[in-house]
């Protein structure tokens, strides 16, 4: 009888403990954080503290950093195989995407046209220039520009079509104070969850604790 209790007993005992694991490994997705235009993987300082606040580990966030002056199809082309590493590295199966402003297109541009959905499980945009803005009329001398301007051939071909492939969810936020992406509602994506936030700047989404709460609520759904 004592050695079938013990049996019974170490067998709940693995079961636990494998159950356990199994929660552990599942864990939040790494989260892959995309600049926009003049920006660097430095932008993400706030939001990358937010995320560890609410219980990731550095080791899954991940900034990326590209030339902002180059073709957005470049730099969407560099994220792809900025997104195998990071799969490679933690083992997971899918990462989230954070974006702001340019890093709208370029994130855009690497899950429609290059098939990067499929390795993406939530897309998140603050303030992103989606369907382009007027402002880029200043810099048109880098191809980054030309491509964010509407119109475009680029915001063309890739407001073409499904907006939102894959199973993939997308959500955006935006605001009529933004100034820079304008019209402020060129940020809403065709099929994605779009939010509407009262009196943010474009710079500020970067550190806005509400709506970086917002995304990692959305991304935890």
């Amino acid at each position: 009888m004592r050695r079938i209790l013990g049996v019974v007993l170490a067998t709940v005992a693995m079961a636990a403990f494998g159950s356990f694991g199994v929660a552990n490994a599942a864990g939040p997705n790494p989260v892959v954080f995309v600049h926009g235009y003049t920006g660097s993987a430095s932008n993400w300082t706030a939001a990358e503290a937010q995320f560890r606040m609410s219980g990731y580990s550095s080791s899954e966030l991940y900034a990326f950093e590209y030339d902002w002056s180059q073709s957005n199809k470049r730099s969407a082309a560099e994220l792809a195989s900025y997104v195998d590493n990071v799969l490679a590295e933690t083992g997971a199966d899918k990462v989230d995407i954070v974006n702001h402003s340019m890093g709208g297109l370029v994130s855009r541009w690497y899950m429609k046209e290059l098939g990067g959905h499929t390795d993406v499980a939530n897309w998140a945009s603050l303030a992103g220039a989606n369907q382009g803005t007027t402002t880029a009329s200043t810099c048109v001398i880098y191809a980054s520009c030309r491509e964010m301007t509407p119109g475009s051939d680029f915001e063309e071909r890739l407001n073409s079509g499904d907006w939102t492939p894959g199973e993939s969810d997308y959500a955006t936020w935006y605001s009529p104070t933004d100034g820079v992406i304008i019209p402020y509602t060129n940020t809403r994506v065709l099929g994605a969850d779009n939010n509407h936030v009262v009196g943010q700047t474009h710079i500020g989404f970067l550190t806005d604790v509400s709506v970086l709460g917002e995304v990692i609520d959305f991304f935890e759904e």
